[in-house]
């Protein structure tokens, strides 16, 4: 009995340690919010771009860069544009994910249990671990109950963040912000070529 209640002592420390804006985080039927992308990197340096970001579930995602950058998921296919250059390029959201796979875990928080061992890193920071080859260690933070931040190394041993400057979930999104538009006369290209 003493044994067991030791046990008992010891799991409810760890199922308490769990910031409340990860259960959150995981379950939400969608968020939006102004987003910071820095990027620190050997061969380019420090960059940093800002836009805004809406996700929703079934895999829906719009990506809005300042200067015009669009990328849109409809669940399906995965759109990125450039006005810069009139140039867009379609692929399969399922290629997509597996050729950046940060893109499935922010189209579908639910995965992460199931493809990163989760740990309490401190205070209001989770530490994500991959259970599988050719997934990034993660490290994501909250704040005031939402996900702010996520840090990771990219392939290129670049150390990349996204923060999340002023994250609302959950909120009721148009669904046809989730349709890609591209104005006629855009040039289309294949993915890797």
């Amino acid at each position: 009995m003493r044994l067991s209640l030791l046990f008992w002592a010891a799991a409810v420390p760890a199922f308490a340690a769990m910031p409340g804006w990860w259960t959150a985080f995981t379950r939400m039927p969608a968020m939006e919010s102004r987003f910071r992308q820095e990027s620190d990197s050997l061969v380019f340096g420090k960059l940093s771009r800002q836009g805004h970001l809406a996700l929703a579930r079934g895999g829906h995602l719009k990506v809005t860069y300042e200067g015009g950058l669009t990328v849109t998921c409809d669940g399906r296919t995965l759109v990125q544009y450039d006005p810069d250059t009139r140039t867009a390029q379609r692929m399969e959201l399922a290629r997509a994910v597996r050729d950046f796979p940060l893109l499935g875990i922010l189209l579908d928080p639910a995965r992460l249990e199931r493809l990163y061992r989760i740990d309490v890193f401190g205070g209001e920071t989770v530490k994500l671990s991959p259970r599988e080859a050719g997934l990034p260690d993660l490290k994501a933070t909250g704040r005031k109950g939402l996900l702010h931040t996520l840090e990771w190394t990219d392939p290129t041993g670049a150390r990349q963040k996204l923060e999340l400057l002023d994250p609302k979930a959950p909120v009721t999104l148009p669904p046809d912000i989730f349709h890609p538009r591209v104005p006629a006369g855009t040039r289309w290209s294949t993915p890797n070529g």
